[in-house]
């Protein structure tokens, strides 16, 4: 890669049936900024958290601020730093009454993130959600998989106290395609093990995509994938799906 100014994207989220049902906005949010590297992030706002869709955006717009320019030998020190701050803000936010860690919880989120920097990436994520970077084809993959607790309905964010402990850094280097994601597509994502791509899913997107000259209506086919019928059928989850094409 050798200006990150050329790097395709498409980003799209839907809301979840179970939350069109309840008439709730999407708690999802995702950026991405170009500086010296280029950065990416979703972030899934918990549905049970008052202010989980807040939480999500400030880690977001946090992160790809603080991410862009940042020294990639040092990476690693540069994404706590962020999170740190992103959890900062919300210490001061005028929704935390209490101005108090433990307020922390109705803000709370999932991060998954992306840093590329002269064909080297590292993944980093807190909670469920995925991101897959696909070399040369698709068997040949790094992919950062959900992490769950002890219940498949519980995951972890990072308003958590201990969240350093969730946090995890996957490098990988000479990807083609990236993919971001929140809970709502990663059934529809890897097999049910999580140790293979579906490819009846991941490919055609990202032929679909890496095809289409106009991004106006690649957007939209994209959105409109991941509203069908049967997707929301499947998973009544808010979906945010970010499709990054390095080369």
């Amino acid at each position: 890669m050798k200006n990150n100014r050329n790097i395709k994207i498409v980003a799209a989220s839907v809301t979840g049936s179970l939350h069109a049902h309840r008439k709730l906005a999407c708690q999802d949010y995702s950026k991405h900024s170009r500086g010296k590297n280029f950065v990416a992030v979703v972030s899934d706002g918990a549905g049970s958290a008052k202010y989980g869709k807040i939480g999500a955006k400030i880690a977001c717009e946090t992160l790809c601020d603080l991410l862009k320019n940042a020294d990639f030998s040092r990476i690693n020190t540069s994404i706590c730093n962020g999170i740190r701050i992103s959890r900062e803000k919300l210490m001061l936010h005028r929704h935390n009454s209490t101005k108090s860690e433990a307020q922390l919880n109705d803000f709370a989120a999932t991060i998954v993130g992306v840093v590329y920097y002269k064909n080297k990436g590292v993944f980093f994520h807190i909670g469920d959600g995925a991101a897959i970077a696909i070399k040369n084809d698709y068997n040949d993959f790094t992919a950062s998989r959900p992490e769950n607790g002890n219940f498949s309905c519980e995951t972890y964010f990072y308003t958590q106290s201990d969240w350093e402990n969730s946090l995890r850094l996957t490098f990988f280097d000479d990807a083609k395609t990236i993919f971001l994601m929140t809970d709502g597509l990663t059934n529809f994502s890897f097999s049910p093990d999580f140790q293979n791509i579906e490819s009846g899913f991941i490919v055609p997107i990202d032929k679909f995509l890496t095809e289409s000259s106009c991004k106006a209506k690649a957007l939209k086919a994209l959105a409109n994938t991941l509203n069908a019928p049967k997707a929301q059928k499947i998973n009544s989850d808010d979906k945010t799906l970010v499709w990054i094409k390095v080369r």
